[in-house]
């Protein structure tokens, strides 16, 4: 089973596995990078570290007040997140760790069984390493 309609599950949950340019998560794939909101899970189009805009994530800025912390995961490398995005998440209160998407996804799921606010913006990648 895929993400149904327009790539949104209503609920935050854990993430199963990742890798296969996708995620399994809730007994469901989704193929492509994935917004973890507090509102549900979202399909997201991002699929490099630098298409991570203020745009890019308007959903997780509309849902700023139930997060706390946000993992980006930027794929298998670790590059440079844009100063205004940082800036704009933090004016927002959302402290960021922009890291490999593999790290970010373990991260998360502690995170989230803690029942900690947080988010997770995770570009999809090929393979685990």
């Amino acid at each position: 089973m895929t993400l149904p309609g327009a790539g949104h599950f209503p609920q935050q949950v854990g993430i199963d596995a990742y890798g296969n340019s996708g995620f399994r998560f809730a007994e469901m794939s989704h193929r492509g990078s994935l917004l973890c909101l507090p509102t549900g899970m979202l399909g997201w189009a991002v699929t490099t570290p630098a298409e991570i805009t203020l745009d890019s994530l308007t959903p997780l800025i509309a849902a700023a007040d139930d997060i706390d912390v946000l993992m980006i995961g930027l794929g298998h490398d670790i590059t440079g997140l844009s100063p205004d995005v940082r800036a704009a998440l933090r004016a927002h209160g959302i402290i960021v760790e922009a890291i490999t998407t593999g790290s970010a996804v373990r991260t998360y799921n502690v995170l989230l069984a803690e029942h900690r606010a947080v988010a997770a913006a995770l570009i999809a990648v090929d393979r685990v390493r």
